[in-house]
């Protein structure tokens, strides 16, 4: 582990069960107005539009989708103090294995992640934004309280939450005095209501965190997933005395697609650590470890045991995300170049998947 993560381990353990503040992080200096993402090349075009989603190699992340198009992704770490270094971690993972780092960091300030002691409705108005401004559908990825904000988020933007929801501008760190966005690929008005996002997970979402007033929720609705995300993994750790997740356990459930959703569930070793599941960012630069990392697909049965005693403890997550993140990034960018050749082919709102295939 760097020397820098070695004594936030220590801390976190006895920290979590208590669950204590986290305030948010104060937004700092204003960065540069962000562009939004030009059209690529013609070649380029077509080396995208001929890449297979579902096998995505490090040399196409390189080569091929770190030179066009981008979604953004918006991480959100966990309440205990300072546990947005391990998201913060995570996301240095990222950007190792190839994402482009600008988009992850939080276009204000550079922050790696988002505090689950914000507003959802300013998380939810945050996707419709990004989504007006780059014409690609963000993705979400959550940890333990970050996990459970990120299902909140899906359905406040289901129109769950029962008001309407305003754009929200990480720019100024406010919202704005609208209700629509105008949908970049179809150039119509839209509600906020209803913006989706192409993929979102959370991991050890649950537990003790259920106590704090601003994760109150419906205990029957509360791993349903509504039709605002294409696809969501849900990731328990077994035996996770903070989440909560053990044999017996009644509000332990499974995620569940409400609708439309593809929804999955994945059970990570009890060798896993709930607070330090994250602690990602070493992953990436261990050839051996990086080349099981592109190697791996879910439900492949791949086996980690080869690799070293600390990659064995966050591989497995880090490489399902990762494998996800590419994918939905693939489709995002042909989703992109699609609608631009032919704006009439798309619908109002988000084609489906199967459609842009």
């Amino acid at each position: 582990m760097m020397p820098r993560y070695r004594w936030l381990v220590t801390a976190l353990i006895a920290l979590a069960v208590a669950l204590a503040g986290c305030a948010t992080q104060p937004p700092g200096e204003a960065a540069a107005e962000l562009a939004t993402p030009a059209m690529p090349g013609r070649a380029l075009q077509e080396r995208l539009l001929a890449l297979d989603p579902a096998h995505i190699s490090d040399q196409d992340v390189r080569e091929v989708l770190a030179k066009g198009p981008t979604p953004r992704i918006i991480l959100i770490h966990g309440g205990v103090y300072p546990v947005h270094l391990l998201m913060e971690s995570f996301g240095r993972f990222l950007a190792g294995m190839g994402y482009p780092e600008a988009r992850i960091r939080d276009p204000r300030d550079g922050a790696w992640s988002y505090s689950p002691y914000m507003a959802t409705t300013q998380l939810a108005g945050l996707v419709a934004w990004q989504y007006e401004r780059d014409g690609m559908r963000p993705m979400l990825i959550g940890h333990s309280q970050g996990g459970l904000y990120v299902v909140k988020i899906l359905k406040e933007l289901a129109g769950q939450g029962g008001e309407r929801l305003r754009v929200w501008n990480p720019l100024t760190w406010s919202f704005e005095d609208r209700t629509t966005i105008t949908d970049p690929l179809t150039g119509r008005q839209r509600p906020v209501v209803g913006v989706s996002v192409s993929y979102a997970s959370a991991v050890g979402a649950g537990g003790l965190a259920l106590v704090l007033p601003n994760q109150w929720d419906d205990l029957e609705t509360l791993r349903r997933i509504p039709d605002t995300v294409d696809e969501f993994t849900g990731f328990f750790v077994d035996y996770d005395m903070i989440a909560l997740s053990f044999p017996g356990n009644p509000l332990d459930k499974p995620y569940e697609s409400d609708g439309k959703a593809r929804v999955r569930n994945v059970t990570l070793p009890p060798t896993y650590n709930h607070v330090t599941v994250p602690d990602s960012d070493y992953l990436a630069q261990d050839p051996q470890t990086r080349a099981w990392i592109n190697a791996y697909v879910p439900g492949s049965g791949a086996d980690p045991s080869s690799l070293p005693a600390r990659a064995q403890r966050h591989v497995l997550w880090a490489a399902d995300v990762w494998y996800s993140i590419k994918r939905h990034w693939c489709l995002e960018a042909q989703r992109f170049i699609r609608a631009h050749r032919s704006p009439a082919s798309t619908t109002a709102g988000a084609p489906t998947e199967s459609a842009l295939r």
